[in-house]
């Protein structure tokens, strides 16, 4: 029995149209660990589409597929973990490239073979360079310990102490290379999440009731930022290279690469006053401002804020998004080069829920076992698409 297409039944609206042959297959598969592992990957991805990921304590549940089926319930899997995932059904097509991440069959078409040739490519992981003040820069890689004055890192986040007091301001820059992540929890205990290829400046202590300011350099931010209540009365500004955001205490994602002549500001949570020098705007959650910094011109409208910000929580969600696009996220993530053979590839939408774990082929497969592209060929840190 293939199991490929028995998983999207059971993870689709048709999950209770499943044969009690198919169940009992598909309990049997799963007793594999291996494939107890994947399964549960894929209830993951699938909770992540429909941004419903909820984690249960069950150590003392009594888990059985069957009857949960039964008593059409939610469905708990993998008896020997802590947590389990509940699912909502999505979207067929955004769940058949998900499975496609590992299964890699594809289609009966014919297509060319990957080449590959000195396939050095890493997955992404914690990293950042840390410069002080005095210029003085601190490798911080995961699972290396950093500690300094006021300061302690695990190699993964980056902690300042709140109650270290400096006579004058300083200023350090935390700068994250391509193929890395990394979280920093600024004095006044505002989080910042950085995405890869991304640089930020700001103070080592902030100025007790002053206004609190950081600039992101470039590159791509979240912010859950300490309340003004919290700091008498103190605002929160990030400034970027042609814009600046005002906020009281909120969520948001601000996404300023250099290479790209667009600024986006995504509102998550509160409210946010972003000044383009020119005009302003106030954001609603939910919405986004888009500055194109060539014409001036500013949009703001509505938008799925998981698909913005998923990126921070281990995965890549493309909605509509073309292939060039999606090859400018994944060559920050990988650092690596993306080459299209066929520029009309360029511009192919696609849909898709991707994790940030899996190595840069097997999402190249999952693109090309859906009929996006016809092959691919990686030459150490560049790839061709064709």
């Amino acid at each position: 029995m293939n199991i490929e297409p028995l998983i999207i039944k059971f993870l689709s609206n048709n999950a209770f149209s499943i044969s009690k042959e198919e169940l009992k297959y598909l309990e049997t598969w799963i007793e594999n660990p291996e494939n107890e592992s994947t399964f549960l990957e894929y209830v993951k991805i699938n909770a992540s589409i429909e941004k419903h990921l909820n984690i249960y304590d069950i150590e003392k549940a009594e888990l059985n597929i069957r009857d949960q089926i039964r008593q059409k319930k939610n469905l708990f899997f993998r008896r020997k973990v802590k947590k389990v995932i509940t699912y909502t059904a999505a979207a067929s097509i955004l769940l058949m490239v998900a499975l496609s991440m590992f299964f890699n069959k594809g289609s009966d078409a014919v297509h060319a073979k990957p080449i590959i040739v000195n396939n050095t490519i890493p997955i992404g992981t914690d990293k950042a360079t840390l410069t002080l003040e005095d210029g003085s820069e601190i490798a911080l890689n995961k699972g290396q310990e950093y500690r300094a004055d006021g300061i302690i890192s695990n190699g993964e986040e980056l902690v300042y102490d709140s109650e270290v007091k400096c006579k004058v301001t300083a200023y350090n820059t935390l700068t994250i290379p391509k193929g890395g992540q990394f979280h920093v929890i600024l004095s006044d205990s505002t989080e910042v999440w950085l995405n890869s290829d991304s640089q930020i400046k700001y103070p080592v202590v902030f100025t007790d009731g002053k206004t609190r300011q950081v600039e992101l350099i470039y590159g791509e931010a979240y912010f859950d930022v300490s309340p003004s209540t919290k700091h008498n009365g103190a605002t929160f500004k990030v400034l970027t290279k042609a814009q600046e955001v005002e906020v009281l205490g909120t969520e948001f994602n601000i996404k300023a690469y250099s290479d790209e002549n667009s600024i986006y500001t995504t509102l998550v949570e509160g409210m946010v006053a972003v000044d383009f020098g020119f005009e302003k705007e106030t954001l609603s959650p939910n919405q986004q401002s888009i500055l194109n910094i060539d014409n001036k011109k500013v949009i703001v409208d509505f938008v799925d804020v998981y698909n913005e910000t998923s990126w921070k929580n281990g995965i890549f969600s493309f909605k509509g998004k073309a292939l060039k696009d999606i090859m400018k996220v994944l060559s920050r993530w990988y650092d690596t080069d993306f080459v299209f053979s066929n520029k009309d590839l360029e511009e192919v939408k696609f849909n898709g829920v991707l994790s940030k774990n899996q190595n840069i082929e097997d999402i190249l497969l999952t693109i090309k076992n859906t009929n996006f592209i016809n092959a691919y060929e990686i030459h150490k840190n560049t790839i061709i698409l064709r």
